[in-house]
């Protein structure tokens, strides 16, 4: 077992890694929209899943994946009215390669975000 850990994406905000690789599979700790500095990102749901989505790209690629190699997606979203314009950023990150996904609207997140993503993925 590997944990992974990059200043490119946000420190962990609790006891928690970015991430761990087991075998040949990365397993991310869900991504908030915080900058890696640790400002947190405000706006509305495509600003705040732009940063989500970076985070991801830091985290996946100190582990030696990709969001090609992502097999697996989880996506938590404060609101369902939301699912549309999320789908949208999405869809820029998985357009060819389309991984399995969940979707569950939540009653809150950490720091009140809209939306926190974590992904399964294979390692190159």
């Amino acid at each position: 077992m590997k944990v992974v850990q990059t200043n490119q994406a946000p420190a962990a905000i609790g006891p928690y890694s970015q991430g761990i690789i087991v075998n040949n599979l990365f397993y991310s700790s869900g991504q908030i929209p915080l900058t890696a500095e640790g400002t947190l990102i405000t706006g509305d749901i495509k600003e705040q899943a732009h940063q989500v989505f970076q985070n991801l790209q830091a985290v996946l690629t100190a582990a030696g994946a990709s969001f090609e190699t992502v097999v697996k997606t989880t996506v938590f979203i404060k609101s369902m009215d939301d699912f549309a314009a999320l789908n949208e950023v999405y869809g820029e990150y998985f357009s060819t390669h389309k991984p399995a996904r969940s979707c569950v609207e939540v009653a809150r997140l950490p720091k009140d975000v809209l939306v926190e993503i974590e992904v399964v993925a294979l390692v190159k």
